[in-house]
């Protein structure tokens, strides 16, 4: 494969982005992959990121200006732009660490049925660097079982295939679809295409207070479990509107609604929930016993919330309140 198909497109959007955006785009400049450029596009920032982006002479930036238009159709619009064969997220709060760019074309090189590889990353809050880490599963079988009711991609950590990217319709704009663009867009590609995370940490996450994909109304819980059912009915071959379909993608997301638990007992769970994972091996052609370890884990999370819902949510904020008292007494003992 010659320089120019390797050639690897960073898309960066930004919106009132100033405070940790030169440490972003540094994070990009310094990358041991060196044949790269940095797409950098302000969505209407009303901060001083367009005096920071404007401050850098360099030739691997592309640098774009716009009226405000989202985080979806920006990132569209970078994909529009895009010179590369393979699409690399960064987002303005995020670091990513030197190898991150030349780990990831490998394995894409490597492994070229692909269409996302991700990695993992370390939880950053603000300036602080924490002890936390985002890891997800790693292998194609457990990733794309765990799909099905969860994100676990760090978005601002995945390359691309751009054909891939492109032959998909790239992010949803439909506002009833996202936000999460990134995970609605995660559910289509892995119908369709292997996936793949690193096991290596090569991106600081950052928690901030706010950021480009964060508004005062938090719309995910409802956007997740809408995404959840369709995984769900696409997996079992079934209208997404089953009541037993959206019973089991709200129990899945620790939402109990009264109606759809009526006559949704345990047993029922639990099958609909093993024919999920069958559906899932014979439609992407997966070794099932490939998805076993992923497949525990998730029936883990059902029995919990399942047990919760009996309790009308109150287990899980006991259990979350015992632990929180647990690391409290632990770090008086350490410190």
């Amino acid at each position: 494969m010659n320089a120019q198909a390797e050639l690897v497109s960073v898309v960066l959007p930004v919106y009132n982005g100033s405070q940790y955006l030169r440490q972003s785009i540094e994070s990009i400049l310094q990358q041991s992959y060196r044949n790269f450029e940095l797409i950098i596009i302000n969505d209407g920032s009303q901060d001083d990121s367009q005096k920071i982006i404007d401050s850098y002479n360099d030739s691997r930036i592309r640098a774009f200006e716009q009226a405000n238009i989202g985080l979806a159709a920006t990132l569209n619009k970078g994909i529009s732009l895009a010179k590369g064969r393979w699409i690399a997220r960064q987002d303005q709060d995020d670091v990513s660490f030197p190898e991150r760019l030349t780990k990831q074309v490998h394995f894409m090189n490597t492994h070229p049925a692909y269409a996302i590889v991700g990695t993992a990353a370390q939880i950053w809050v603000n300036e602080t660097k924490t002890d936390r880490f985002h890891r997800h599963p790693c292998s194609d079988p457990e990733l794309r079982a765990g799909l099905v009711f969860y994100n676990y991609f760090v978005h601002s950590s995945v390359l691309l295939d751009k054909l891939i990217l492109e032959s998909i319709g790239g992010y949803t704009t439909d506002p009833e679809r996202q936000p999460p663009e990134d995970y609605e867009l995660w559910c289509r590609i892995a119908r369709k295409h292997p996936v793949r995370n690193l096991p290596d940490v090569l991106l600081a996450y950052r928690e901030v207070s706010s950021s480009m994909s964060r508004d005062e109304k938090n719309p995910f819980p409802e956007k997740l479990i809408l995404l959840s059912a369709e995984n769900i009915a696409w997996a079992l071959g079934v209208s997404v509107e089953l009541n037993e379909v959206q019973a089991l993608a709200n129990v899945m997301h620790r939402v109990y609604p009264p109606k759809l638990m009526r006559g949704f007992g345990w047993s029922k769970a639990r099958n609909l929930f093993d024919q999920v994972i069958f559906g899932l091996a014979l439609k992407t052609g997966l070794d099932q016993g490939q998805m076993q370890s992923q497949q525990a884990q998730l029936l883990k999370l059902l029995r919990l919330n399942y047990l919760d819902s009996l309790t009308g949510g109150r287990l899980n904020q006991m259990l979350f309140g015992k632990l929180r008292t647990r690391l409290k007494q632990f770090l008086k003992v350490i410190s």
